[in-house]
C-alpha cells in the first residue's frame, strides 16, 4: 500500500514537472511513456502533452516506432519512419518465426479463399460468419494436436480476444484466477471482466503457487490457474509439469498460453506442452495466429462442451466479425505446412540459429537466460530506448524495444526474434550492430 502511494505521489510530480514545460519540451528523450499514462482532467492535458512529446521527436528524427513497411516480412525489411526516412534493415522484429508469412503455397492458399468465399466474414460467427473453411481449420487443428473427437475448437478474430474471451466467459464473481506474475496482458485483461478474485504468484515459483492455493479455503469453488508456455519478455518457458500436478491436487483447471510456442516448441511443434509431456492435463490450450502462422486470429482448444460454452458465452467473439476466410486459408496451408517434414526442419533451424546468436552475444552483452528463439538483450534504462532504437535503425536493424510499463523499471531490454529463416551471415551482422549499441550506450557486460 504505502509503495502505491509512493508511486501516485512520483506520478504527480512527474506531471507537475511536465505542465511547467507545456510550451518546449526539455529533455524529450528522457521521457517514458508512463508520464502520460495518467491525468483525470477535462482538459485532456496528458493527450496534449503527449501529441507535443510525439511532435518533437518526430522533428528531432528520433521517433522510430510504427514505422511503415513497405515489403513482406521478411528477414531483411524495408520500413519509411513517419518523418519519411527510408531504411532497409535486418529484421529481428518479427513473429514470423518460420517464414510462413511469405511462402508462396500459403499466400496462393489465401487467394484461393478470397476467390471462393471473398474477403471478410461479415458478421459474428454466432450469426453468419461462420464459413465452411472455419470447420476444416478447426479439425485440421484437433489433428494436429492428435486430440480426439471429444474436444473442440473456438475460434477468435483476434489472439488476445482468446485470452480476455475465455476467462471472461468460464470465471465469474466468488471464483479464482491464479495467474503468474508475467502472464500476457491479455490475461490480466480477462480476469479483470470475469470479475473473478486475482491471485498472483511469483513468476514460475511452485512453492509460491502451492501456498496460495492452500490459501483458498472452499475447495470446491472454481479455480483457474493461468500461464504461458513461452514467455515472450524474458523468452523462458513455464514449469508447466509442476503447475499441472498441482492444479489436480488441488482440483483447479490450467489454461495454457502457447502463442509464442505453437508450432515452434515439441517435437511436432505442439508447444511446451508437447515438450513436456503433459499436453492432455492442460484443460484450456491457447494459442494465436499471429506468430509462427503469421495470420491473424486464434483459437481455444479444449473438450467440445468447454469451447461450445466460451462459443456463446465470450462477449467479445459473440460481438465481433468472424476471421477473414482469406485469412483461414492461409492459416490451413501454414499448419500442413507446419505439420509435415518442412516444419520439423524449421524447428531444427529456429534452434539453432537462436543457439549461434546467444553464443556471439553472452560475453560481451547482459542476455536473459532465454530457453527459445526469443533473446532479451538488457540495456536496463528506459530513459534510453527512444535514442537506442534510432542507433538500432541507422546502423542497419530493426528490433523490438520493451521498457516501463511493459516491463519493470530499470529493466528495459531489446527482444530480438530470431527466425528459422535468418542466415548465419545475418545472425553475425546482427550480433556486430548490437555490440557496437552496447559501446556507444555502456550496456557492454
Amino acid at each position: 500500500m504505502l509503495k502505491n502511494i509512493i508511486k501516485k505521489q512520483l506520478i504527480k510530480n512527474h506531471i507537475k514537472k511536465l505542465n511547467k514545460k507545456r510550451e518546449t519540451i526539455k529533455d524529450f528523450n528522457k521521457y517514458t511513456l508512463d508520464l502520460f499514462a495518467f491525468g483525470k482532467d477535462s482538459t485532456d492535458q496528458k493527450v496534449h502533452m503527449f501529441d507535443r512529446w510525439v511532435n518533437t521527436l518526430e522533428e528531432n528524427n528520433l521517433y522510430s516506432f510504427e514505422s511503415q513497411h513497405t515489403s513482406e516480412q521478411k528477414e531483411k525489411v524495408y520500413i519509411t519512419r513517419s518523418t519519411g526516412e527510408k531504411f532497409f534493415l535486418l529484421n529481428f522484429s518479427s513473429y514470423n518465426y518460420l517464414g510462413y508469412g511469405y511462402h508462396s503455397e500459403v499466400k496462393q492458399a489465401a487467394k484461393d479463399a478470397i476467390d471462393e468465399y471473398g474477403t471478410g466474414a461479415a458478421s459474428s460467427p454466432i450469426i453468419s460468419g461462420n464459413f465452411s473453411i472455419n470447420k476444416i481449420l478447426e479439425k485440421k487443428l484437433i489433428d494436429f494436436m492428435r486430440f480426439d473427437n471429444s474436444y473442440g475448437v473456438s475460434l477468435f478474430s483476434t489472439g488476445y480476444g482468446v485470452n480476455t474471451g475465455t476467462i471472461s466467459a468460464y470465471m465469474e464473481y466468488g471464483t479464482y484466477v491464479i495467474v503468474d506474475e508475467l502472464v500476457h496482458t491479455s490475461i490480466w485483461e480477462g480476469t479483470r471482466l470475469s470479475k473473478a478474485k486475482i491471485l498472483i504468484f511469483k513468476h514460475n515459483d511452485m512453492r509460491d503457487l502451492k501456498k496460495i492455493l492452500n490459501s483458498i479455503k472452499n475447495k470446491n469453488v472454481r479455480k483457474l490457474i493461468c500461464c504461458e508456455g513461452v514467455y515472450s519478455a524474458d523468452g523462458d518457458k513455464a514449469n508447466l509439469k509442476d503447475i499441472v500436478k498441482l492444479a489436480k491436487k488441488y482440483h483447479a483447471k490450467t489454461l495454457v498460453d502457447e502463442a509464442h510456442s505453437i508450432m515452434v516448441a515439441g517435437q511436432n511443434g505442439r508447444g511446451v506442452s508437447e515438450e513436456l509431456g503433459i499436453l492432455e492435463q492442460v484443460d484450456f490450450f491457447i494459442l494465436t495466429f499471429s506468430k509462427a502462422f503469421c495470420a491473424l486470429g486464434g483459437a481455444l482448444i479444449a473438450k467440445k462442451e468447454l469451447t461450445r460454452y466460451v462459443d456463446w458465452f465470450a462477449k467479445n467473439r459473440m460481438f465481433s466479425a468472424g476471421i477473414p476466410p482469406s485469412v483461414v486459408g492461409g492459416i490451413i496451408k501454414a499448419l500442413d505446412l507446419g505439420s509435415s517434414l518442412d516444419g520439423q526442419e524449421k524447428r531444427i533451424k529456429i534452434m539453432d540459429n537462436a543457439k549461434l546468436m546467444m553464443s556471439l552475444l553472452k560475453d560481451k552483452i547482459n542476455i536473459l537466460d532465454s530457453e527459445s528463439w526469443i533473446i532479451p538483450i538488457m540495456y536496463y534504462d528506459e530513459k534510453i530506448t527512444l535514442k537506442l532504437s534510432d542507433f538500432l535503425q541507422r546502423n542497419g536493424m530493426d528490433a523490438g524495444m520493451m521498457s516501463y510499463p511493459s516491463v519493470p523499471h530499470n529493466q528495459a531490454r531489446i527482444r530480438l526474434f530470431v527466425t528459422s529463416e535468418h542466415t548465419k551471415e545475418q545472425i553475425r551482422e546482427g550480433s556486430i550492430i548490437l555490440i557496437k549499441a552496447a559501446k556507444a550506450f555502456n550496456f557492454l557486460k
